[in-house]
């Protein structure tokens, strides 16, 4: 047995717990024990997880998961494993393949190419929005929540004004300490609303995705409504934490700011080294051995589970040198915030659209953007299992 758990405790908000890197400088993998006395792996290398993530051996079905944290037990053992039609993210292939084949044609570079002009819009709107209330504000409710917000549901087709239900519900979902019967309730309203929606869609199509999917006859609305699920949950919970806790890292690192203010030309990459520095998915992802698997040396038994930390792996210094420190002119390409192999994340490129238009448009609008509050006093999104800041008061 192992009296290794999974580390938590952050000494600064902005870096992984210290005993990441710590256990990264010794080993790529680590024997731990998860919440429930299952004894499996750590994985904090770089080269070890995007193994691990690219390698069909292992799983990513609940069946043989295993909590890390003891406030996700009784959730663990309540749920019968039935993965709901359409929550592709926890099948494996061929199920996986097929409703990947489906919705990867939504999501192409070129479609989101298109949408940059009304992603654009939307942001203007908002700091317009801001600029005219005047200072102070609250970032993550002013600018970086309704964003992506906006941006999910008007390319799903869901009602913008519904947005506090599922917002409310998600809340619930990713707040770590958040009772089964809690967690139960919230995806069940989301997933009974959506459900109402795709039946009025059927009846009424739109130029939407979602009535696009149903225009294509391949799902059924129990599988529409999983797939609908996942996409509005991620697509607005990710990218808003993403928009909120990097604009918390530029403001808390004055140089970085002021880099990205002044040239324009290093937005791509500064937003690929903010995905990289920050690793919002702090937690996991999990995976399942079907089979005896070998990853750096280590023989990994079937069935054992696989914690990866993708917090620690982003900042292996044999990968990215001097990681620890956040340069918006580093070339961060490779880095594992949107997973690896075939659960790569398939909105990533939405993602990458919203922060490369949203962090320029906010820092040059609001030159003497600042904290309103010590760095301190903001309040850190460690409960949740999406990292991020729960408020960002702000002045200018």
């Amino acid at each position: 047995m192992s009296d290794l758990t999974l580390p938590m405790a952050r000494r600064h908000p902005l870096d992984p717990p210290d005993e990441l890197g710590e256990l990264r400088r010794q080993a790529p993998l680590h024997r731990l024990t998860f919440a429930d006395g299952h004894l499996g792996w750590l994985v904090t290398g770089y080269a070890a997880a995007r193994a691990v993530l690219a390698d069909p051996r292992f799983s990513n079905r609940p069946e043989g998961m295993h909590p890390p944290l003891p406030g996700r037990m009784e959730l663990a053992k309540r749920q019968d494993f039935r993965v709901p039609p359409g929550m592709f993210l926890r099948t494996d292939p061929p199920e996986h393949t097929r409703y990947r084949r489906l919705l990867t044609g939504q999501f192409t570079v070129r479609r989101m190419k298109a949408l940059e002009p009304r992603i654009a819009e939307i942001t203007e709107e908002h700091l317009d929005a801001m600029e005219a209330a005047g200072p102070p504000a609250d970032l993550v409710e002013s600018f970086a929540l309704p964003i992506p917000s906006l941006v999910i549901c008007e390319l799903l087709g869901v009602p913008y004004e519904d947005r506090a239900r599922f917002q409310e519900d998600a809340r619930v979902l990713f707040n770590l300490e958040t009772k089964v019967e809690d967690a139960l309730a919230a995806v069940g309203s989301t997933m009974a609303y959506l459900h109402d929606l795709i039946g009025r869609k059927r009846d009424k199509p739109d130029d939407d995705l979602l009535s696009g999917l149903i225009e294509g006859g391949e799902l059924t609305d129990e599988e529409l409504t999983g797939v609908g699920f996942l996409l509005l949950v991620a697509g607005h919970e990710t990218t808003a934490n993403m928009l909120g806790l990097g604009t918390y890292a530029l403001l808390t690192n004055p140089a970085q700011l002021a880099a990205l203010r002044d040239d324009p030309s290093i937005t791509e990459t500064a937003v690929e080294e903010l995905l990289r520095y920050l690793t919002i998915v702090h937690l996991g992802p999990l995976r399942s051995a079907v089979e005896d698997v070998e990853i750096e040396g280590v023989l990994i038994r079937a069935g054992e589970t696989v914690a990866l930390s993708l917090s620690a792996a982003n900042r292996d210094p044999a990968r990215f040198p001097g990681g620890d420190t956040l340069d918006v002119t580093r070339p961060a390409t490779g880095h594992l915030s949107f997973g690896h192999g075939i659960h790569q994340c398939l909105g990533q490129q939405l993602a990458r659209t919203e922060m490369r238009i949203a962090y320029p448009a906010l820092v040059r609008r609001f030159p003497g953007l600042r904290l309103a509050v010590t760095p301190e006093e903001v309040p850190m999104r460690s409960d949740m299992s999406i990292y991020g800041v729960h408020r960002l008061p702000v002045t200018w």
